[in-house]
């Protein structure tokens, strides 16, 4: 089983692990991608009030663009630890057991807009640069994307659960995954009152995400994917072959 997530704007500073190392990091073939993004973010962070404008971002986050301009020499720490937020909040890795976190740093899978996709445990640097960037002279950040990330997505082993958002989806598709979405309703047993959610959503596909590597049983049909989530507390409905809603 894999899961894909999305990242976050948010990321934790600093790191104690080594510098960058494209070899470290798993899916190689995307190597070539991350390394024209990479010159290009790092060129472009040169100049903050380019950057500012690049990278949606305002002058109190000049720290971040000096971040991103050192990304290859400065610390790294594994991909789980390095983005923060509601979803990584709920997901609260350092709370699983020891052979839980190496199934998260395994089956999680993260997509990113400097480096495609990203295993949890792969060790990357804090940077700045989302899938609502944009450099100059280069398609937007999914179309670049999707010619190299479709094909190592289609290849994934085994159940895909895609939580990601819509902005990252859009990426490449998954065609199999299991999607999931989020809905609050209004009034509890009314299925009218139902509306999409953007907060608890990410709450909830973090709880999902960590119910997922914590479980030990096999997760390889929506069935089980909803077993897993009731048992976590979630309100889980399947809605489609393979798609599936949580209820807040």
């Amino acid at each position: 089983m894999n899961v894909l997530l999305p990242p976050s704007e948010t990321k934790a500073p600093g790191g104690d692990g080594p510098p960058l190392a494209l070899s470290a990091l798993g899916f190689p073939e995307l190597n070539r991608r991350r390394t024209e993004l990479i010159a290009a973010v790092i060129a472009l962070c040169a100049d903050p009030v380019l950057a500012r404008s690049a990278l949606g971002v305002a002058a109190s986050k000049d720290g971040e663009i000096v971040a991103t301009a050192r990304l290859r020499t400065t610390g790294t720490r594994p991909a789980l630890h390095r983005y923060t937020g509601v979803l990584y909040d709920h997901l609260e890795v350092a709370g699983l057991p020891p052979a839980a976190r190496a199934r998260a740093a395994e089956r999680l899978l993260i997509t990113s807009a400097l480096f495609g996709l990203l295993r949890g445990g792969d060790p990357v640097p804090a940077y700045r640069f989302s899938a609502g960037s944009r450099l100059a002279g280069q398609p937007t950040v999914a179309a670049g994307w999707r010619p190299v990330l479709a094909p190592v997505l289609a290849g994934l082993d085994g159940l895909v659960v895609d939580l990601r958002s819509g902005a990252y989806a859009a990426f490449a598709p998954v065609p199999a995954a299991v999607t999931v979405r989020v809905l609050s309703e209004a009034v509890p047993g009314d299925p009218s009152t139902r509306s999409v959610v953007s907060h608890f959503a990410k709450a909830a596909k973090g709880r999902l995400a960590h119910a997922l590597v914590a479980t030990r049983a096999q997760v390889d049909d929506v069935p089980a994917v909803i077993r897993v989530a009731r048992r976590a507390g979630l309100r889980a409905e399947r809605t489609g072959e393979r798609s599936i809603d949580l209820i807040t």
